[in-house]
C-alpha cells in the first residue's frame, strides 16, 4: 500500500521537472540555431564525410567562409536587434579592397596608410547611413540600399578611371600579410579575428549598458527614448561598427588574395542578414544573441561548402539557403511565441 502511494505521488512531481526543463530550453535564444547546426553538420558528415568534409581541410573550408562572413554578420545582427538594417556592407567591402590595392599596389603608398584610409571610409559610410536614417526617419533598408549603389558605382568608376581596371593587384603588403593573410593548417587568420570579434560583441551585448540599449531600441524605440536611452547614438555606433567591420573584411581580402576588386563583396549584402536571421535574430528587432549569430554563420558555411563534398550540383546552393531562411524564420517566431506564452501563463 505504501509503495503504491509512493508511486502515485512520485509521478506528478516528475512532470514539473520535465516542463521546467522545456521552459528553460525555450528561454535559450540560440537553442533553435544550435539544433539546426548540429543536424545540418551531421547530415553533411554522413553524406559527404567520405569525400573529405570531416577532414581538416574540409573543416577549415567552411570555417574560413563562416569567419569572413561572421565578422560582418555580428554587427549586422546587433543592428538588426536594434531594429535597423544595413545593405551597404557589400560595397564597403569592395571599396575598401580597392582603396588598399590602389594605394599600395598602384601608387606605392605605405600599407598602414591605405588600411587607415579604408577603415576611415567605413566610418564615413556608417555616419552617412546613421545620420540619414535618424534625420529623415526613412527606412534603413532604403537608405543603405541607396548607399550600396552609390558606393559601388563610385568605387568601380574611380578604379577604372585611375587604373583602367576594376581589379588591381597587391603583391607586397609587408607586415599586413602576417596580420591579415597568414594561414595555419588550412585555417585562415580570419578565424582568429572572428573569434575576437565574437567575444567583443558578446561582451557588449550581455555585459554593458550599451547592450541593454540595443535591445530597448529594437523592442520599443519610443519607450526607450522616454526611459533615457540615446536611441540615435545607439544607431550611429552600430552603423559605424557595421561599416568598419565590412571595411576590415575588404582590407583582409585584398591582402589575403593579393588583389583588390571594386565589384567584390556584393554577396555580403544579403548573406550577412541571412546568417543573422538563421541565427535567431528577428527581423522586427528586439530579439537575438551573439551565439545565435555565430551558429548562423556556421550553418551558412557548412551548407556552402558541404554541397561540394556531396557531389551534388552546386546550382542547388541557393535553394538550400532559401529553404533554411524560411525554416529559421518560422522556427524563431515559434520558439519566441512559446516562450512568451509560457511566461504569460506563469503571471
Amino acid at each position: 500500500m505504501t509503495s503504491a502511494m509512493e508511486t502515485t505521488t512520485a509521478e506528478p512531481a516528475a512532470l514539473p521537472q520535465r516542463f521546467g526543463l522545456a521552459e528553460r530550453l525555450l528561454r535559450i535564444v540560440w537553442i533553435g540555431p544550435l539544433i539546426a547546426a548540429l543536424v545540418i553538420y551531421l547530415f553533411f558528415v554522413i553524406v559527404g564525410g567520405g569525400s573529405g568534409f570531416f577532414s581538416i581541410p574540409g573543416t577549415a573550408g567552411w570555417l574560413n567562409t563562416a569567419a569572413e562572413l561572421g565578422i560582418i554578420a555580428l554587427p549586422v545582427g546587433l543592428l538588426m536587434i536594434s531594429g535597423e538594417f544595413d545593405l551597404s556592407t557589400g560595397s564597403v567591402v569592395g571599396a575598401a579592397s580597392i582603396i588598399v590595392a590602389l594605394g599600395t599596389g598602384f601608387y606605392g603608398l605605405p600599407i598602414e596608410l591605405t588600411i587607415t584610409m579604408a577603415l576611415a571610409m567605413g566610418v564615413g559610410v556608417g555616419c552617412f547611413n546613421a545620420l540619414l536614417v535618424n534625420a529623415t526617419k526613412l527606412p534603413s533598408f532604403i537608405v543603405t540600399l541607396a548607399s550600396n549603389f552609390i558606393l559601388a558605382g563610385t568605387a568601380l568608376g574611380l578604379s577604372r578611371l585611375i587604373s583602367g581596371s576594376s581589379n588591381v593587384s597587391l603583391k607586397d603588403a609587408g607586415w599586413a600579410e602576417v596580420v591579415f593573410g597568414s594561414k595555419w593548417m588550412f585555417f585562415n587568420v580570419s578565424v582568429l579575428w572572428y573569434l575576437l570579434a565574437a567575444v567583443l560583441a558578446a561582451w557588449v551585448l550581455k555585459q554593458t549598458r550599451f547592450g541593454n540599449w540595443i535591445f530597448a531600441t529594437g523592442g520599443n524605440p519610443d519607450a526607450a527614448r522616454r526611459a533615457g536611452v540615446p536611441v540615435a547614438r545607439v544607431k550611429l555606433i552600430l552603423f559605424i561598427w557595421t561599416a568598419v567591420s565590412a571595411a576590415f573584411v575588404g582590407t583582409m581580402s585584398a591582402v589575403m588574395y593579393n588583389q583588390g576588386n571594386a565589384a567584390s563583396g556584393q554577396g555580403y549584402v544579403f548573406q550577412t542578414a541571412i546568417a543573422a536571421v538563421i541565427g535567431g535574430v528577428l527581423l522586427q528587432g528586439g530579439f537575438g544573441s551573439v551565439i545565435g549569430i555565430v551558429l548562423g554563420t556556421f550553418i551558412y558555411g557548412i551548407v556552402s561548402l558541404g554541397l561540394f563534398y556531396t557531389g551534388w550540383p552546386t546550382d542547388w546552393l541557393a535553394t538550400f539557403i532559401g529553404g533554411l531562411l524560411v525554416i529559421a524564420v518560422l522556427t524563431n517566431n515559434l520558439i519566441r511565441e512559446l516562450a512568451l506564452n509560457r511566461g504569460k501563463k506563469k503571471l
